[in-house]
């Protein structure tokens, strides 16, 4: 999976546009998107529901086509990347066959790709090794999921692409998950994923994407994003003396650098780019149980997608 310069890149979207219905009820799902994902990037996909991920992924994948603009996985059509084994995926839909156990369901579509030697090590990588005879049927919503994680993983792809890829697993499972993922990423494989999870985006994407309204409406390295808002949030209750909290809620309310500023039942939050030395200044004048917070990516979720009051 070494990336050069010639390369195209292993996800290109270029002014994509999908519609849903028709006269008055014609919805713009996805409105002009443009989107470039480079080889061996870990990129998170956010939005509320209603954003045009869901859509934006199945476009990726080849399960619908755009009414505007060109999709590319890897400089080749979307669906010839998945039936060259270069591009799978784990989604929410998709049914599984109940009646098959865990194991069978894995080698008949092993069967299918003509990689049955890779079967007992994506049984391992799924972490599916103990309930390899279980019927499907009987598994949890979580261990479904990662059946599919492991049906995805058999061809070995360049790219995949997941659709709320941890629903219905429990922490333990998530963990793994996301361990193996990591491990996939260091090797050079191309991951986009979508999901509500805001700390998984935060703890494993390198970038994300985030789409309102059918929208792109930012895109940056995930820790640029978080800190977007400017500044840190500090908190601290107030000294008793009234002269001294009024004489510094008077200071900050005049102050440039100061983004946010609430008072109330004696304790002040302020979230600004000069924390060092609002802290300083808290504390000279008798205020205690300071604490500082850095921006966080749910932060900076709802200040780009909430609907103004």
């Amino acid at each position: 999976m070494t990336q050069t310069s010639s390369a195209p890149p292993a996800v290109r979207l270029a002014g994509v546009t999908r519609h849903f219905g028709s006269g008055e009820r014609r919805v713009r799902a996805v409105d002009a998107v443009d989107l470039r994902v480079e080889r061996g990037e870990v990129v998170a996909l956010l939005g509320p529901n209603g954003a045009g991920k869901t859509t934006t992924i199945d476009m990726l994948l080849g399960l619908s086509e755009p009414d505007a603009g060109t999709v590319a996985v890897l400089g080749d059509g979307p669906r010839r990347a998945v039936a060259a084994g270069r591009l799978a995926a784990v989604l929410q839909s998709g049914g599984l066959l109940a009646d098959l156990t865990v194991r069978e369901t894995v080698s008949v579509v092993a069967g299918l790709h003509g990689v049955q030697r890779r079967v007992p090590e994506v049984l391992e990588r799924a972490d599916l090794v103990g309930i390899g005879r279980r019927r499907v049927g009987k598994c949890s919503g979580g261990e479904q999921q990662r059946v599919k994680f492991a049906l995805a993983l058999l061809p070995d792809p360049d790219v995949l692409i997941l659709d709320e890829p941890t629903a219905g697993m429990d922490v333990t499972a998530r963990r793994r998950f996301w361990q193996a993922m990591r491990a996939d990423a260091d090797a050079g494989r191309t991951i986009v994923f979508a999901t509500h999870y805001l700390e998984e985006a935060e703890q494993f994407a390198r970038r994300t994407v985030v789409m309102n309204r059918g929208r792109v409406v930012a895109d940056a390295r995930t820790e640029s994003l978080r800190a977007s808002l400017g500044g840190r949030t500090v908190s601290a209750s107030l000294p008793p003396s009234a002269e001294l909290a009024g004489g510094l809620v008077r200071e900050l309310e005049a102050d440039d650098r100061v983004a946010e500023l609430v008072v109330d039942a004696g304790r002040i939050t302020v979230r600004t780019a000069a924390s060092d030395e609002l802290a300083a200044r808290l504390l000279s004048i008798g205020a205690h149980d300071l604490e500082i917070a850095a921006p966080t990516l749910e932060s900076a979720f709802t200040s780009l997608t909430e609907e103004p009051a």
